[in-house]
């Protein structure tokens, strides 16, 4: 299907084919990696020259899927009719620049068709009819606007906010934006991508970018700080599992992550709106929402990603922790959080030194030679030992004079950095180092299991389970097996999202969105009562 382009994209007979994005990294997208070619500006932000934009056009949409063309008129209104916002079109007129925000559009998605959405046993989440049907009638677009917007009314903290998609042939299309979340609803169901990601807030609406007189001036200027964590960083230590497969075994690995980035993050720096979300299949993402995170540059990013990050270097490297004594309050409140999580998540579901392979890693941690030969031998002896049991020995043998040198203070810090390299959180750090990356939307469907990507409570993260999350099939299934409940609901409508287990994900996100709209109205009030008072002499 055709991409919304703006008219001088459509007749740019320079530009180059574009080419699909690797979808083997499918958690995050950077700027760094697009289909435009783009040039460093000031403080490293990545901006875009004229002479070398080299986005996706009509033709290279067309090119996969070939569909008849339409000439529609442009045409401006005041006003627009809810029934014409989301009528069958390819003209991208209505919503092409800034300009559009001058439209008095309601945010509001429509209600959805009374008719019943039959999915069979052979339905599978990549079919066109059952992602138009999600997106028609679960996707909560409500209140994703209002999450993106901090407000009920349009700004342009939605408007210049760029959407990027990922189509059905891997074709990756970069800076959409959108006055609405109806204009939004109405692009993704004309192009049907796979997924869409959510990037800055651009300091102009990028659909306008190619009409600036100047590239340095067209740059990002607010984006939540955003955190990913991937169980694949965890397969050296893993033992259940690898790669893209998951278990609720290895899932504590992401419970203990949200567990100690969350309460740094509330405590060390005083965020109050951090939303986690399941990314779909392995993983967890962090969005933190208040303003003063939106606002912060690069270099503060990067700081509080460094703050946060313990474990350095690759599987390969040896000792991944290195922490200086005495401990971080961080650090020391991290490792009081873990230290039951290591007992029973690590050594006992674990079992992470079964193997002579694997206890040889443990004695590499340890620091005194004369003990790790005296461990080695009492190991190697006893095949299949479990890992609880190693553990206990460290400190038996050191207590019978095994090592009469023995430095306990420097076994004690080994330990303490043994605890941390297998339950501290790995995180991708680059993901949070920069304003300008881009991060999949929360809701939408991880194409490879169906999952849908919803919120995680972080009170009961403990109780959140993977394998549970409802897949888009399962949902349209429930929307059909609904029945409605005896008595008067008092004329509410229910909507489709609220006869389906994503109910109390929807409920949980809307909940957020109301706390942090109310705290962006609380300052906005607070600012322009300051203001009032100024002004009285």
């Amino acid at each position: 299907m055709p991409h919304s382009l703006s008219p001088e994209d459509a007749t740019n007979s320079d530009s180059n084919p574009s080419v699909p994005v690797d979808t083997d990294k499918e958690e995050t997208q950077t700027t760094e990696t697009t289909l435009t070619q783009e040039t460093a500006a000031e403080n490293g932000d990545t901006q875009e020259s004229e002479s070398a934009d080299h986005d996706m056009t009509m033709a290279d949409v067309a090119e996969a899927d070939t569909v008849p063309e339409v000439h529609v008129k442009p045409e401006i209104a005041a006003e627009v009719k809810l029934e014409d916002l989301f009528a069958d079109m390819d003209s991208d007129e209505e919503f092409l620049s800034s300009t559009g925000q001058n439209l008095k559009i309601t945010s509001s998605p429509p209600e959805a068709p009374p008719s019943p959405v039959h999915i069979g046993p052979s339905s599978r989440a990549s079919d066109p009819e059952v992602m138009r049907s999600f997106y028609q009638r679960l996707f909560p677009w409500r209140y994703l606007f209002q999450w993106l917007n901090h407000s009920p009314t349009p700004s342009n903290d939605f408007g210049h906010r760029e959407f990027a998609f990922t189509l059905q042939n891997d074709a990756y299309l970069r800076y959409q934006a959108f006055p609405t979340s109806d204009l939004l609803r109405k692009d993704v169901l004309r192009l049907m991508p796979s997924r869409f990601e959510i990037g800055p807030v651009y300091s102009t609406n990028p659909r306008d970018r190619k009409t600036l007189r100047k590239a340095a001036t067209f740059k990002p200027i607010a984006k939540e700080l955003c955190f990913d964590i991937d169980l694949t960083d965890y397969d050296d230590i893993r033992t259940c599992c690898d790669k893209a497969n998951i278990c609720n075994k290895c899932w504590q690995f992401i419970t203990m992550a949200i567990k100690i980035i969350d309460v740094a993050l509330r405590d060390d720096f005083g965020f109050k709106h951090i939303m986690w979300v399941y990314s779909g299949r392995r993983g967890a993402h962090a969005w933190v929402c208040d303003k003063k995170a939106r606002q912060m540059d690069d270099q503060k990013r990067r700081a509080i990603a460094g703050y946060l990050e313990v474990i350095k270097g690759g599987a390969q490297s040896g000792k991944r922790v290195n922490v200086k004594r005495p401990l971080h309050s961080h650090v020391a409140r991290s490792l009081d959080i873990l230290k039951s999580h290591f007992q029973t998540d690590i050594l006992h579901d674990q079992d992470p030194w079964e193997t002579d392979e694997k206890f040889d890693h443990l004695l590499q941690l340890l620091p005194d030679k004369t003990l790790n030969e005296a461990l080695r031998k009492k190991w190697s002896s006893s095949p299949g030992r479990a890992s609880t049991a190693k553990w206990a020995d460290i400190d038996a043998l050191a207590k019978t004079g095994a090592s009469k040198g023995l430095d306990s203070k420097a076994l004690l810090d080994a330990k303490q950095d043994i605890v941390l390299e297998y339950t501290y959180p790995r995180l991708d750090i680059e993901v949070s180092k920069h304003l300008n990356h881009l991060l999949k939307s929360p809701f939408v469907v991880h194409p490879g299991t169906g999952r849908v990507c919803v919120p995680i409570n972080t009170k009961t993260c403990e109780d959140f389970d993977p394998l549970g999350v409802p897949t888009v099939t399962e949902l349209l299934q429930e929307i059909d097996e609904w029945t409605a409940p005896e008595g008067d609901n008092g004329g509410k409508t229910i909507q489709d999202w609220e006869k389906t287990s994503l109910k109390p994900y929807v409920d949980y996100f809307r909940t957020f969105v109301s706390a942090l709209m109310r705290d962006e109205k609380d300052v906005k009030v607070k600012r322009e009562r300051e203001g009032a008072d100024a002004m009285e002499f």
